[in-house]
């Protein structure tokens, strides 16, 4: 089994989803103690796709995150660089156009999509800054990236017992439910290591997103930020 460092190192990344890809949903549903499929409806309104709109859904794994647009009336391309997570789902889903694609180097035109999102992926990307600046060369003028990622808990209590569990609790429930437990230890520690919500806003900015905001749920666990293409 593998599991990826935190110097996130591309091959070792996509193995790792490769092996934990047939269980991956209903692991995350187990180990976010059900808030995952909030989560994602959060998003959902967030990126507000409506018909005929081109959405690119990055680290969409198994499409899972990608059905909401599609359901929308949108077209929705799922990408993903784990070719694990890319069969499972089209098995599933084959009407989907999953996509192979590594977010630092996108595989599509400039000014192509309405929006482009990204679901607790861009913390697997070791160059997370060249990935912002790519998902702004995709979007068309007018357009707008959402990302939706854990961060930091706003609540000081709140933050010690979340941070226990990260190191403590969600490493045991992995062993019981995942294909490859060990890839959830990185995910604790790439969450620990996470910019926080201010600091994700201006290397967003950096990459050229204007008007950049956040919101945070389930008390900053997770923060869903959104910036703008300047038309």
């Amino acid at each position: 089994m593998t599991r990826a460092s935190l110097d996130k190192q591309p091959h070792e990344v996509a193995s790792m989803f490769d092996d934990v890809a047939e269980r991956y949903d209903l692991t995350n549903d187990v180990l976010s103690l059900g808030q995952a499929r909030g989560w994602r409806k959060e998003v959902a309104k967030a990126v507000d796709a409506r018909p005929a709109q081109k959405i690119l859904d990055l680290a969409a794994g198994t499409g899972t995150s990608s059905q909401p647009f599609a359901r929308a009336g949108a077209y929705v391309v799922p990408c993903d660089f784990s070719l694990g997570m890319l069969r499972v789902g089209k098995r599933r889903q084959a009407w989907m156009p999953f996509t192979a694609g590594d977010a630092t180097r996108l595989p599509f035109k400039d000014d192509t999509f309405d929006a482009v999102t990204i679901s607790f992926g861009l913390r697997n990307v070791q160059d997370f800054d060249t990935a912002l600046r790519e998902m702004h060369r995709v979007t068309r003028p007018g357009g707008r990236v959402v990302i939706c990622e854990f961060s930091q808990p706003t609540w000081a209590p709140f933050r010690t017992v979340y941070t226990e569990y990260l190191m403590r609790a969600l490493p045991p429930v992995a062993r019981a439910v995942s294909s490859n437990p060990d890839a959830y230890v990185y995910l604790a520690e790439s969450i620990r290591a996470w910019p926080d919500q201010p600091a994700l806003a201006a290397r967003l900015q950096q990459a050229g997103w204007d008007d950049v905001a956040w919101r945070n749920l389930t008390g900053g666990v997770v923060a869903l930020h959104r910036g703008f293409k300047k038309g």
